[in-house]
């Protein structure tokens, strides 16, 4: 199984693509993204799942403005980035980018919310620019079988959030939305 999404970012210029797919014992999401912020940003991310959806590891690289940078993520009881620990962590297995709706993709499946249903997902929050690891704090509750109102206090954001048919975010206001039959 393969899952594919393409997003054109709303805010700025800018769009992103990814797919999901089967990888030995979990799932791999890789894709690439490249908008214009701070500069012209450009990477290619990886994530890999274990079979319930909670990351593992995952890979960021690529390039804002004249600036390339790298970043590892690793959860082993703790979570750390490029080797060092992030404390305060532990309870958390879903890393979230902040540069890409994908990454919604791992908790909601994972949630596996019924409609009526609302679930705390917090997550390890990570952003281009940011030196670190932070926590958000967000809830869903799935209103429908393609809608979840979504809230995440600490990034002053709510919305209700469109899911395609193959699980990705098809509409997250105001950020993302997917090109083309998807």
């Amino acid at each position: 199984m393969i899952e594919e999404a393409f997003w054109r970012r709303l805010d700025r210029p800018g769009h992103d693509a990814a797919i999901i797919e089967k990888s030995g014992d979990g799932w791999t999401l890789t894709g690439f993204a490249v908008f214009a912020e701070n500069g012209i940003t450009g990477l290619r991310y990886q994530v890999e799942l274990g079979r319930d959806f909670a990351t593992r590891s995952a890979r960021i690289e690529g390039f804002r403005d004249d600036r390339q940078f790298m970043h590892d993520f690793r959860r082993a009881g703790s979570w750390y980035v490029d080797d060092v620990e992030v404390p305060g962590l532990d309870d958390l297995v879903h890393l979230d980018f902040g540069f890409t709706p994908s990454t919604n993709y791992q908790q909601l499946r994972r949630a596996a919310l019924k409609v009526g249903d609302e679930a705390d997902i917090s997550a390890a929050w990570f952003d281009i620019g940011e030196t670190g690891l932070v926590r958000l704090p967000q809830s869903y509750r799935r209103l429908s079988e393609d809608r979840y109102a979504y809230n995440s206090p600490t990034a002053s954001y709510s919305a209700v959030l469109e899911l395609a048919p193959n699980g990705f975010v098809r509409v997250y206001p105001d950020l993302w939305e997917m090109d083309g039959d998807q």
